[in-house]
């Protein structure tokens, strides 16, 4: 599995800015998955990209604390969290974040087809009230570009959402999944961009390059499609 990382890194990492590796796959074979994650973590660094933890971690607040201390220990530059449980819940990794200089992007609005069941729900909608939570907590993580690292994922397989979640969290970077196997179009992620700001968005693709027989080829065609929203 390392190996295999640090292959992608190697062809598909110089059209990106960050890798996003899913915590499942690895924690599935035990220690050796954890020391296979930390090799990524370093070699994904190394090339120069960020690291996204995807763990969508949440729990009680005492336990959330006890998770938001085992992903910053990974060395990631930011994780993925679940706001199900309410604002207490997510404040322990806000804040672990505000200490190791981490970013978090909370669930508000995911890609995959029962998403709606729930996040749609409601009035206002259940995803409005997840991104009061994020907008509520984003000064804490605001960088000197006025982007702030209390982040949102929203999937962009519904884009027509994009500009009012926008317009909820104005400053939060959006971890946008949900493009290319799954069906979402980078050409349709304008909405999600915050004028001037180009950092405001991050395009997460897995299977169309991970899978593509080509990865630099794939990663190059979307880092050029996502810099044509400009």
């Amino acid at each position: 599995m390392a190996a295999h990382c640090a292959e992608l890194i190697e062809s598909a990492g110089p059209a990106c800015v960050a890798v996003k590796p899913q915590l499942a796959c690895f924690e599935r074979h035990g220690v050796a998955g954890w020391q296979a994650l930390n090799e990524v973590i370093t070699v994904a660094q190394a090339a120069g990209l960020l690291v996204v933890a995807d763990g969508k971690r949440g729990d009680v607040p005492t336990t959330a604390a006890v998770y938001a201390e085992s992903l910053t220990a990974l060395g990631a530059d930011a994780f993925t969290v679940n706001p199900l449980l309410g604002g207490d819940a997510l404040e322990p990794f806000v804040a672990a974040a505000e200490e190791s200089g981490a970013g978090v992007f909370s669930l508000v609005r995911t890609s995959n087809p029962g998403a709606a069941e729930l996040q749609d729900a409601g009035d206002p909608p259940l995803r409005e009230q997840l991104a009061g939570l994020v907008a509520e907590r984003a000064d804490r993580l605001t960088g000197e570009s006025g982007l702030s690292g209390m982040g949102a994922v929203v999937g962009a397989t519904h884009p027509e959402l994009m500009a009012r979640l926008r317009e909820l969290m104005p400053a939060s970077i959006f971890l946008i999944p949900g493009v290319g196997a799954q069906g979402g179009k980078p050409e349709d992620l304008a909405p999600a961009l915050v004028e001037g700001k180009p950092a405001s968005i991050l395009v997460a693709a897995a299977r169309s390059i991970a899978g593509a027989a080509d990865p630099a080829a794939a990663a190059a065609e979307l880092r050029d499609a996502v810099w044509a929203l400009r």
